[in-house]
């Protein structure tokens, strides 16, 4: 889930930021860069907590731009197949709903639903309901990661709630 990692990161640099707070622009750039951005090998990093080290620039011949290597540590966040999480539903159709789990985005598809829950799509807003439970926008929900699709620059995962202890959280 959450995972304290050092990373390293190329910036570039034009030469207006040359002088005695260019240290200070590469830090300022590193954030920028980096924090809420995706890839599938380390997850989504959260925020940047320290930055280790900025290496000796290197000119780029022609441009006048200088090139920095800078070793930060970060906070990540890497889901797991069979990884159980909470979170918000964003998104309600008759084929399922969309959960936001911080910056991962889960789809539960409807065959992942219990079969006593059924759509209501007269509801406002429209919503999965049983007996005990309605899933609609905005309602907290527990669900377990079933599958995962890791792209270079995003994370897809799809989820189930027709397990135990899975659904809405409370009432």
């Amino acid at each position: 889930m959450f995972f304290l990692k050092k990373l390293k990161h190329t910036i570039t640099l034009h030469p207006r930021f040359f002088g005695p707070d260019m240290e200070d622009f590469v830090k300022t750039k590193l954030y920028q860069d980096v924090e809420g951005t995706c890839s599938g090998r380390y997850g989504y990093v959260i925020t940047v907590v320290e930055v280790l080290k900025v290496g000796k620039g290197k000119l780029i011949p022609g441009l006048g731009s200088a090139e920095f290597d800078v070793e930060y540590q970060a906070i990540v966040f890497k889901p797991f197949k069979f990884e159980v999480l909470d979170g918000v539903v964003k998104n309600v159709s008759k084929m399922g709903f969309f959960v936001d789990v911080g910056p991962l985005v889960v789809f539960v598809s409807g065959h992942a639903i219990p079969s006593d829950m059924k759509f209501d799509p007269n509801g406002n807003p429209p919503c999965f309901q049983s007996e005990d439970q309605t899933i609609e926008k905005g309602t907290l929900v527990r669900l377990k990661i079933m599958g995962l699709k890791m792209e270079p620059t995003d994370i897809r995962a799809i989820g189930t709630i027709k397990e135990d202890y899975l659904g809405m959280i409370g009432q």
